[in-house]
């Protein structure tokens, strides 16, 4: 940004707050921009490093929007942004909000020595999507340039560049509600990403209903985040809904978070934040890397909603991560769990707030062998338990329903369907993949869950589902089985299904930081027995190196990709070695 306030950080306004009923994100930045909070970013250390007011990032906003004009840039064409945590990508994106382009926004490389896989990725994104401009930041400038090798924009370049340009004396018409906003890709767990196409409409409603009744956003909050901008929680929910409530915002950048995830922690402390959200595995991190008797360093008393989801949620997870801080003041009711997708824009339900968690406890038998959530208060081997997600947000419904599309009764288990204005439009130039998902107004999630008194309980994802011998078997049953051993870490296994003779053969991996080769025999050993006896079946149990399991770049498993590379592993040691002349 050109000007950078660092005496102080940015919070409380004085003007009327609006609960995002603007009807496009140009407009409700053009109300923001009448007050004084804005956007604070801070280092590894909790130090403050830029700070940006929403009247600012504004003006700075509609310099970029020219600027674009300025390379020959035409109405909906695509700028491709890479998604750093800082400060240009947020002008960049709002840029395209005012020069009536659509932003997309692409990820940054997951970590180190993947220089020739991300360029591939980024290649694929870039393809799909096909920009007329590419901005990144200049340490992942090298590979933006690489990758936009056979994509031809007119430009490829850091923001620091693109400001050398002159404005040119161009009016600007921004986005119209009607149209694109910005293009989303999906996470990747299933199969290449999809650009989820989200007009501005999609985005306005899914943000005010976020604020007003998911979050129940309030004057004197102030949200804290590490999630990274290219996915659809740190975007929507920690860029997007805070401007459009006039809220500020702290933000770790996500790497930051990765090295030192009790500086999260410490943030909300020492800014007395109030809304953060994150993954089960962030509050995780958190209780691992905590030291004993160091949680009273904190005060998070100010903490009023803790946001998470994922494909489920674990409720171990929370309660452990509750009982944790608790001496630092942390208030486990807190805790509000909620179901959402890219293709909904963000949000599709929320729990109840004030509640805390609330975990429906089922038969085993009755999931596995009759789709059913029935209610189960005997022996914990003999159980699952999922966390409530709550009910639909306003002008949205949910219906579960069977293979056939006929809706299900409740506590019957079947597709998630969701019906409501944040639906996206489709896939960007996929007809195929939108028809596939889109159908008379109703969106197939691809997930699994049940309904009970009208709220919404997630059991996995259809296609991870372990079918064997006519049982359905959830594969997080599985992984936490095995995770409940001493020397198996949470987060550190996969399981799933994979093609054999006569029936398929589930394959659990898990990450083994064990160097004996004794021990690690007789780890395998101790984990098939355990699944033999829990489970009934004969689990191939793959030890694999730390690091190694693929995740999303929401930080979920990716059980699709490691049944993939197994696959092509065994395909590859099957193959026959041909001797050389």
């Amino acid at each position: 940004m050109a000007d950078l306030y660092m005496s102080a950080t940015l919070s409380r306004h004085a003007l009327p707050q609006r609960l995002a009923d603007f009807p496009t994100l140009a407009e409700a930045l053009d109300y923001a921009a009448l007050g004084h909070t804005g956007l604070n970013f801070y280092d590894g250390r909790c130090r403050l490093t830029a700070v940006v007011q929403y009247a600012t990032l504004r003006g700075a906003a509609q310099a970029t929007a020219r600027r674009l004009h300025g390379l020959g840039l035409q109405r909906g064409d695509r700028v491709a942004l890479i998604a750093d945590t800082d400060a240009d990508f947020v002008e960049a994106f709002y840029a395209c909000q005012y020069a009536g382009f659509i932003a997309v926004p692409l990820p940054i490389p997951s970590g180190l020595g993947s220089h020739a896989a991300y360029v591939e990725k980024l290649r694929g994104l870039l393809g799909s999507c096909a920009p007329s401009a590419v901005l990144a930041p200049a340490g992942w400038l090298p590979f933006a340039r690489e990758a936009a090798d056979s994509c031809a924009p007119h430009f490829v370049g850091t923001l620091q560049e693109l400001r050398s340009h002159a404005v040119p004396s161009v009016a600007l018409e921004p986005s119209r509600p009607d149209e694109t906003a910005y293009l989303q890709y999906t996470s990747g767990s299933t199969r290449f990403p999809r650009g989820v196409v989200v007009t501005q409409r999609a985005a306005m409603a899914n943000l005010q209903v976020i604020a007003r009744y998911g979050i129940g956003l309030r004057p004197a909050d102030r949200c804290v985040s590490w999630l990274p901008f290219y996915h659809d929680l740190g975007l929507v929910g920690f860029v997007l809904s805070p401007m459009a409530s006039q809220l500020s915002v702290d933000y770790l950048r996500t790497q930051d978070f990765a090295m030192r995830p009790r500086q999260w922690l410490q943030l909300i402390s020492q800014n007395r934040g109030t809304v953060t959200s994150a993954p089960p595995f962030g509050y995780d991190l958190c209780s691992r890397r905590a030291r004993e008797g160091e949680a009273a360093r904190f005060d998070l008393s100010s903490w009023r909603v803790a946001g998470t989801g994922a494909e489920p949620i674990r409720a171990e997870v929370l309660q452990r991560f509750a009982e944790q801080f608790a001496p630092a003041g942390f208030d486990p009711k807190a805790f509000v769990p909620g179901y959402g997708l890219a293709e909904c824009t963000l949000s599709v339900s929320f729990a109840r707030r004030g509640v805390g968690l609330q975990v429906d406890r089922v038969e085993r038998r009755a999931l596995e062998h009759q789709s059913q959530a029935v209610p189960f208060d005997g022996e914990d081997d003999k159980a699952s338990t999922f966390v409530n997600c709550g009910a639909a947000l306003p002008g949205h419904r949910l219906e579960i329903r069977d293979a056939a599309g006929r809706p299900l009764a409740e506590r019957q288990i079947g597709r998630v369907m969701v019906q409501g204005p944040s639906l996206m439009s489709g896939y960007f130039r996929d007809a195929e993949s939108t028809r596939a998902v889109l159908e008379g107004g109703w969106l197939d999630t691809g997930d699994l869950g049940y309904l009970h008194g009208g709220e919404l309980f997630i059991t996995g994802r259809l296609k991870d589902l372990l079918i064997v011998r006519g049982r359905n078997i959830w594969p997080q049953d599985i992984e936490a089985l095995v995770e409940s051993q001493p020397d198996v870490r949470p987060g550190d296994v996969i399981a799933f299904l994979v093609p054999a003779d006569p029936e398929p053969r589930v394959v659990v991996q898990v990450q083994c930081r064990l160097t004996d080769a004794q021990k690690r025999e007789q780890l395998v050993r101790t984990l098939s027995g355990l699944i033999n006896s829990e489970f009934g079946l004969a689990a191939q149990v793959e030890p694999v190196p730390p690091h190694s399991l693929p995740r999303t770049s929401s930080g979920k498993p990716s059980r699709a990709e490691a049944r993939k590379r197994f696959l092509a592993l065994a395909q590859s040691a099957a193959e026959p070695s041909v001797a050389l002349d």
